[in-house]
């Protein structure tokens, strides 16, 4: 995956063949914590959302590297998806630690790839699997970079199914709409807000998490 400051991404991955990756919502719960610790120092999360068998970000970066002591400091604030939490990590107790790092500085996709990782060992753990967990390459999609604007969430078959003019300002509210519907076109839930593992429930219910950067969705006409 390759980055550039000041622009959105559309971060993606799915289990390996399709499998569940999510199985309790204590799980949801552990990755949240790994989002809030190992991607937000990045830079801005405008939507997400956690699906049983994938996630959704979309980031605004502004940082491509930085100190891996930021961790630390951002591991101390655990309830920022304004989930209720009373989990207590009793499937993998010790799990919420950041890994050593040798390297002072620590680029947003060493950190995607220790989400996964880590991930994948604490869920092995409690489902007694083995195994790749994810697929082996997590996407990522530029929204609104001014050129090679070819997102796939909007393609099937190879076929753009929305005609739009000026894709660098309309991809962002294309891709933050994709995003938060997926739990209703998996008829998982009703309506969007339902869902828990969702920025919806943030922007349009009556949760207030602080995962996402409502200022920056606003600037981007997202809301």
């Amino acid at each position: 995956m390759q980055f550039e400051e000041g622009y959105i991404y559309h971060i993606y991955n799915q289990g390996n063949n399709r499998q569940r990756i999510f199985f309790n919502r204590e799980n949801y719960l552990y990755f949240l914590r790994k989002i809030n610790t190992y991607v937000k120092p990045y830079g801005d999360i405008l939507a997400w959302c956690l699906m049983p068998n994938h996630f959704h970000l979309m980031v605004l970066v502004n940082e491509l590297e930085v100190d891996a002591n930021t961790w630390a400091t951002v591991q101390s604030h655990t309830n920022t998806w304004g989930a209720t939490q009373n989990a207590t990590n009793t499937w993998g107790a010790t799990q919420s630690r950041a890994p050593s790092i040798t390297s002072k500085k620590i680029s947003l996709n060493q950190s995607l790839g220790i989400i996964q990782s880590s991930y994948t060992k604490a869920i092995n753990k409690q489902e007694s699997m083995t195994g790749s967990l994810f697929r082996k390459r997590t996407k990522a999609e530029c929204v609104n970079c001014p050129d090679g604007i070819t997102p796939s969430f909007i393609t099937k078959n190879g076929i753009t199914q929305i005609n739009i003019i000026q894709p660098e300002k309309q991809y962002p509210k294309i891709c933050f709409d994709y995003i938060h519907k997926n739990p209703t076109k998996a008829k998982l839930v009703k309506q969007n807000t339902d869902w828990e593992f969702s920025s919806a429930k943030d922007y349009y219910g009556n949760r207030k998490g602080k995962l996402i950067n409502r200022i920056k969705a606003e600037e981007y006409g997202l809301i």
